[in-house]
């Protein structure tokens, strides 16, 4: 096995979707064969969520990544070089209790999640393998439905918009080739809609349009129309997911949701507590086919998170990204407290490839669906797609069909599906 033992570890700083730098890292194995990872990165909350290291200094406003690229190149290597690529879990271990924080704030998560991804990778060429069935094993046949971002709001666009997301999945495709078909042609009649009612056709940070078309009801009403002009049938065909990154929204201190953006349509400060949240998640649930609403209240409103999951969990996918932070710890408080019913799995957040697969066993041993999701400061980086398929997760969001860092998921997903051949299955779960 000597020739599976790590030679060399090098990274890299290089640049996300957002000109905000990150980290590329390459793992080379003794008889020269490589694995490459690209780190994708995100806007923390900063709790349980595994931590960035970044300088501080003058250069990129703080945010450059030269000490953790560092700490790659020599506390990291120092550590690795020699092992068996193939011991995964136990270099994970090794670099976690090496940092010796909570979250990873010493050597930075970005810096040891790019070592673990590039490790499975140098792992699964060595093999001959694709990086999917070398993580999942033989029984890797299921593609996941993707959650395709269709108007940006929220943080991600500056418009009229307080809901950061709103997404339409296929559920009725009869593949996932298919499902990105019908995506597309809904995508771009969307397009042509809000061209033909003067609206902008400028996209968000995810791919998304991001038009100053009025309240979520308004926007709303726009996807319902696109995908009529495309020939598809609502609920039957298409169906549409919100992430409302509700802690955006929310004041600790009144425990109120503040809209400040439809505040200054109508005219009126509109604040909403976590009663009045959930009747409008219910409204919006009455009136449109909405089968998934993502972070439907702040991560730090417990009750509130128990109010919506017993007023709708029975008949909507609840998706807790936030109040979770792909931590294991928090999923299973939130299933002693019966919050929610599904997990978007962020690895940047876990840390490491193997806290990944633990968090995502949690969620399925405790019923809970999963979502693998993409960051906002994304790379063209596919390993999500293989993830999915090796974790059998049923579901994948990477954006909208737009944009490299965004397209590089779904084409590689494409791909993956014509290596399986009749083996796939597609469905939402």
């Amino acid at each position: 096995m000597r020739e599976y033992e790590i030679l060399d570890v090098h990274a890299v700083e290089i640049l996300d979707a957002r000109a905000i730098p990150t980290l590329d890292v390459t793992i080379t194995l003794k008889d020269g064969i490589t694995g490459n990872a690209t780190v994708a990165s995100d806007m923390n909350r900063g709790g349980y969520g595994a931590c960035e290291l970044r300088d501080g200094d003058k250069r990129h406003l703080g945010k450059g990544v030269e000490q953790a690229v560092t700490n790659v190149n020599t506390r990291i290597a120092d550590k690795i070089i020699g092992m068996n690529v193939f011991e995964q879990v136990r270099i994970d271990q090794l670099l976690i209790e090496a940092d010796g924080t909570e979250n990873k704030r010493k050597y930075g998560a970005n810096a040891i999640l790019g070592v673990s991804i590039a490790c499975a990778r140098a792992a699964a060429n060595a093999l001959g393998l694709p990086l999917y069935q070398y993580l999942g094993g033989i029984y890797t046949k299921k593609m996941p439905v993707p959650m395709i971002s269709l108007i940006d709001g929220g943080d991600y666009a500056d418009n009229t918009l307080d809901i950061q997301e709103l997404m339409i999945a296929p559920v009725g495709a009869y593949n996932f080739s298919h499902g990105m078909e019908m995506s597309c042609e809904v995508y771009q009649h969307l397009k042509q809609i809000l061209k033909e009612k003067g609206l902008m056709t400028c996209t968000g940070d995810e791919g998304g349009f991001a038009p100053c078309c009025g309240i979520v009801n308004d926007a709303l009403n726009l996807i319902v129309e696109a995908v009529e002009r495309a020939g598809y049938r609502l609920e039957h065909d298409i169906q549409i997911a919100v992430n409302v990154a509700a802690s955006k929204l929310y004041d600790e201190n009144s425990e109120l949701y503040y809209f400040r953006r439809e505040s200054q349509i109508t005219g009126k400060e509109i604040y909403r507590n976590a009663e009045e949240m959930v009747q409008f998640y219910e409204d919006l649930v009455g009136r449109f086919p909405i089968c998934s609403i993502e972070d439907g209240l702040a991560a730090d409103d417990t009750k509130g998170w128990k109010l919506l999951t017993y007023r709708l969990g029975e008949r909507t996918q609840l998706v807790g990204g936030d109040v979770f932070e792909s931590s294991v710890l928090q999923l299973r408080e939130g299933v002693k407290e019966s919050i929610a019913n599904a997990i978007s799995v962020k690895m940047n957040q876990a840390g490491t490839l193997t806290e990944t697969m633990e968090l995502i066993e949690t969620a399925k041993k405790s019923g809970y669906h999963i979502m693998i999701s993409h960051c906002i400061g994304d790379t063209e980086d596919s390993f999500i797609a293989d993830l999915s398929i090796a974790a059998n997760a049923g579901q994948v969001k990477a954006g909208a069909p737009c944009r490299g860092e965004r397209t590089a998921k779904y084409n590689r997903l494409l791909k993956i599906e014509e290596m399986l051949g009749k083996s796939s299955v597609y469905r939402l779960d």
